[in-house]
């Protein structure tokens, strides 16, 4: 594959002394100049029209979703009341006065009743060894009302068959098998008394197939959270198809962490909110400020409208971190009311006209390639690997084809002085645009559906850029000249330096990986986001790396390297971004900070380069010379 040799080449300028190589540095070889660059930056210009608009609605309407509902775990909270000698009314009040204005109430079980008084279990044993001769079956467990008609009305809730008997007198009912764990439905009196209080309620219902009609005596709440990891009736259609039509107008609550089997089914039809709930003991190991941090996090940045509170061991625990929470709520702006959520809407004229400028700029960006053919190919190939990670549907393709080729457009194009950074970037939020606009929709939106080939966003970009590297040559003589270059001790540890990092970076990215935090970074963290919104590491580091890079200070191949760290910095733009369930003015606020902080270090790190560099290459010489003279 051969191209015409240019009449003009940039080469990345060696600072003169010691690190200076002894021949010629690589060249990064100028861009491709290709009739169609101009039309296609149209397109792409054109493009960023719908793109913008798209952006606009979707603030909008993040904008109206800015309503939590601090939502309490009943059970527990009575639980706690208990154990300090309080009345459940009064620790909920005590709550209430420092921003709990839900509560979730959990689906009466059998065993409830008995708790409360209103029927009494005996197993058949204990039963057998009172009423001796009675004809007392050991096996079966035997149930009688204390409230008139209770015991007698259970048994047509179930499958389960069972038997009225009278022993000494009274009226029994024998099951079969404990009922003590069946769902018996909802407290209504309970439920009734907490909304009289104007209180947010979740209801959290069970599921047992011994039910005949499960669903239909919830009450009227606004939201459902279903226990365990599958919605009630997960495992048989007909059963699943009566909760979608019961649900009614309540919401499914989408539960942080925990997805569950055929939710997705009912969130088609009704839509969802999103709750956000830590395990007790892990929470009781983070303490209530760091607690509050995550829960303050959750509603600012990740749309959790719900805010499911658990209790913490004591209640002076408990009020720190509630009013803890309270303050960083506020400072969000986010309010605590109850959430009125509406489903996210997306128009597919405007999609399909974002959808013009990544599909553009991939073209352009093979076009621009040194070696236009193989830029082509490349670009070609991307989109078909972007398209079926996505299962060839146009828009969700489309974002990713926006994430991996904007970062690298930039770099591409021009990358010969520090003011192309600014190239670079202005490309990069662009994209951003695109990737909005395109991947933006109601289950992702949602976090239902996460962004496909989000890995790729980190690495794509890289390969882009390194191939645009290759010499405007055949790529035969290229490989001959690669197998025969001599390598260098100091070669191999700077690209073991370089690999080591890259690897570093891509495996802690997102919010969970296999990599820890040390303590110091947690806190930093932590103080960050409580004051304002942290920006991304890999951002502070990539974009100092590319302004280093573009400068030209340091020699031979040292800049190129530099400049390929920076492209990470650019590809993390738009990762930021392929997060959409993160508010799209937070992702903004995140990327600029990252940007003005990153400009600045990069200045300074040019700066210290030079300094650093200077002092290497004139240390000592006054000495020498005044050796000589003397």
């Amino acid at each position: 594959m051969t191209e015409p040799t240019p009449t003009r080449t940039t080469v990345i300028r060696a600072a003169p002394g010691p690190l200076a190589p002894s021949s010629d540095p690589p060249p990064a070889p100028p861009p491709t100049r290709h009739p169609l660059t101009w039309p296609l930056l149209g397109v792409i210009l054109l493009s960023l029209i719908p793109a913008l608009i798209l952006a606009w609605n979707r603030v909008a309407y993040e904008q109206a979703q800015k309503t939590v509902a601090v939502v309490v775990d009943y059970p527990a909270l009575v639980g706690q009341a208990r154990r300090v000698g309080l009345e459940p009314q009064a620790l909920l009040d005590r709550y209430k006065a420092l921003g709990v204005n839900g509560v979730a109430v959990y689906e009466d079980v059998i065993g409830s009743l008995a708790q409360r008084g209103q029927i009494y279990v005996r197993p058949g044993a204990d039963l057998a060894v009172e009423n001796p001769g009675a004809g007392v079956n050991p096996q079966l467990i035997y149930m009688r009302s204390l409230v008139p008609g209770i015991a007698e009305a259970l048994p047509a809730r179930y499958t389960i068959p069972t038997r009225q008997v009278t022993i000494d007198g009274q009226r029994w009912v024998a099951w079969p098998t404990d009922p003590n764990f069946l769902p018996a439905g909802p407290n209504r009196q309970l439920v009734e008394n907490l909304k009289a209080q104007g209180l947010v309620l979740v209801y959290r219902p069970y599921d047992d197939e011994a039910v005949r009609q499960p669903g239909a005596d919830w009450p009227d709440v606004p939201f459902v959270a279903f226990t365990g990891d599958e919605v009630i009736g997960a495992r048989v259609p007909e059963r699943l198809e009566q909760i979608n039509r019961r649900m009614g107008d309540r919401l499914p609550a989408l539960i942080e962490g925990n997805p569950q089997r055929e939710l997705d089914t009912l969130v088609e039809t009704h839509g969802a909110a999103r709750m956000f709930a830590m395990n007790p003991s892990w929470q009781n190991r983070l303490g209530p400020e760091e607690v509050a941090s995550k829960y303050a996090l959750a509603a600012r940045e990740r749309t959790q409208r719900l805010l499911y509170v658990r209790p913490f061991p004591t209640v002076y625990e408990t009020e720190a971190f509630l009013s803890r929470t309270r303050d960083l709520l506020a400072r969000s702006g986010v309010k605590v009311g109850a959430p009125v959520v509406q489903p996210f809407q997306t128009n597919d004229t405007l999609r399909w006209l974002s959808l013009l400028g990544p599909l553009a700029a991939l073209v352009l960006l093979g076009l621009s390639y040194p070696l236009p053919r193989l830029g082509l190919i490349v670009a070609a190939l991307a989109g078909l690997g972007a398209l079926g990670l996505n299962g060839l549907r146009p828009f969700e393709g489309g974002a990713l084809i926006a994430a991996i080729t904007f970062p690298a457009l930039g770099l591409v194009l021009r990358r010969s002085r520090v003011t192309d950074w600014f190239l670079a970037t202005g490309l990069s939020l662009a994209g951003v645009l695109f990737v909005s606009g395109l991947g933006a929709n109601r289950d992702s939106v949602l976090g239902l559906e996460p962004f496909r080939g989000v890995g790729l966003t980190l690495v794509a970009p890289l390969a882009l850029v390194a191939l645009s590297f290759l010499p405007r040559q055949d790529l035969r003589k290229t490989a001959r000249d690669l197998y025969s270059a001599p390598v260098k001790l100091g070669d191999i540890a700077v690209m073991a330096l370089g690999l080591g990092v890259f690897a570093l970076v891509f495996l802690r990215r997102g919010n969970a990986t296999g990599l820890g935090v040390s303590s110091t970074e947690a806190q930093l963290r932590q103080d960050l986001q409580d004051t304002i919104i942290r920006p991304r590491f890999k951002e502070l580091a990539g974009h100092p790396l590319a302004l280093v890079g573009l400068s030209g200070v340091l020699p031979g191949y040292f800049s190129l390297l530099l400049i390929l760290g920076g492209v990470v910095g650019q590809a993390s733009i738009l990762n930021t971004f392929s997060h959409f369930h993160t508010p799209l003015l937070i992702s903004a606020t995140r990327c600029f900070i990252g940007l003005g902080v990153g400009l600045i270090l990069g200045l300074i790190a040019i700066w210290a380069v030079r300094a650093g560099l200077r002092l290497w290459t004139t240390y000592g010489s006054r000495r020498r010379v005044a050796e000589v003279r003397a």
